[in-house]
């Protein structure tokens, strides 16, 4: 089917993007005559495409949904993409055969021009194994389904300490990151926005009543996720100032450390780790100087810190003990 005509591939492109196509319309856009726009509407039938048609000046022809999927029309780009994604497809539970299996499906009609293209990929990409948890499909669909009918979400949930509770959420979109999937939802409970581990989930059916759907958090979901989900890790805290501008430490810290501007050369950062030690470190990396403004275990490590490396810079011995 990937040899079906360009023509074909546009007609059914156009009919993806709206639902009142007249016949001139298409004709217009195609460069032929409505004669041949009424022949090609028959050929996808027969492929299996149900394109509804509908007469009078507000008819005109449409895509329904049908009950049988039917095969795809994919140019040369979109057919390497797929069997890329086939190839690559990670983080859902039970996913990695069926990708093979859909894989060799197209594989046995790929061109060989194309067949070459998505091998020599495939020779030159080395993956490394992830050990992330993988997510049921099942959740990722019924997740993905309040979704799209913008339906309240209610799930058992299982958070990073191992504390069950139950939740009651406006979804609004699922994220993948890494091996991992998120839900960043609106809590009802604490009437803010909130993001789930989905391998953490349990949904609950039914689902509960529409909502009307909010703005994105922050403007941009991939990095509100990104910037809670660091800060969620975080064991050890401290706010410090840095002698630097705003936009250099933006620059060498994560998304999820909040940086306050106090001039054009200094700013406040509420930073964190998993210990003192360690968030220690990450703030020597940066090479600027900076004050420790409200974690006393922080300023002890790194004044004993700073001793070792005074001592080791001088050739000194340790000291005893």
């Amino acid at each position: 089917m990937l040899q079906t005509s360009a023509r074909l591939l546009r007609l059914l492109s156009l009919l993806e993007t709206r639902r009142d196509w007249t016949g001139a319309d298409l004709a217009e856009r195609l460069g032929v005559t409505a004669r041949t726009v009424r022949s090609d509407v028959g050929k996808l039938r027969d492929l299996g495409y149900p394109v509804e048609a509908s007469p009078g000046v507000q008819g005109g022809y449409r895509l329904g949904a049908g009950a049988q999927l039917p095969p795809l029309l994919l140019d040369d780009d979109e057919a390497v993409a797929v069997a890329v994604g086939l190839r690559t497809a990670t983080g859902v539970a039970g996913i990695a055969e069926t990708s093979v299996r859909a894989l060799a499906k197209l594989e046995q009609v790929l061109p060989s021009r194309l067949r070459h293209r998505v091998h020599a990929l495939q020779a030159a990409t080395v993956a490394v194994p992830g050990g992330g948890p993988a997510v049921d499909a099942d959740v990722l669909t019924a997740i993905a389904a309040a979704i799209r009918a913008a339906e309240r979400l209610r799930f058992d949930y299982t958070s990073h300490a191992r504390a069950p509770s139950r939740r009651d959420v406006e979804p609004h979109r699922l994220v993948s990151w890494g091996r991992r999937w998120y839900l960043v939802a609106w809590d009802t409970a604490r009437d803010d926005w909130r993001t789930f581990r989905v391998d953490r989930m349990t949904p609950k059916v039914p689902n509960g009543p529409r909502f009307t759907p909010r703005e994105a958090p922050e403007g941009d979901v991939a990095q509100f996720v990104q910037r809670s989900v660091g800060a969620a890790t975080w064991r050890f805290h401290a706010k410090v100032r840095l002698h630097a501008s705003e936009a250099y430490v933006r620059a060498r810290l994560p998304l999820a450390v909040d940086v306050t501007p106090e001039g054009p050369d200094r700013c406040v950062a509420e930073v964190g780790s998993d210990n003192a030690p360690m968030l220690g470190l990450y703030l020597g990396l940066l090479e600027v100087d900076f004050e420790v403004l409200d974690a006393p275990e922080l300023a002890a490590e790194l004044a004993k810190v700073g001793s070792r490396f005074l001592r080791a810079s001088a050739g000194s011995p340790p000291a005893p003990g």
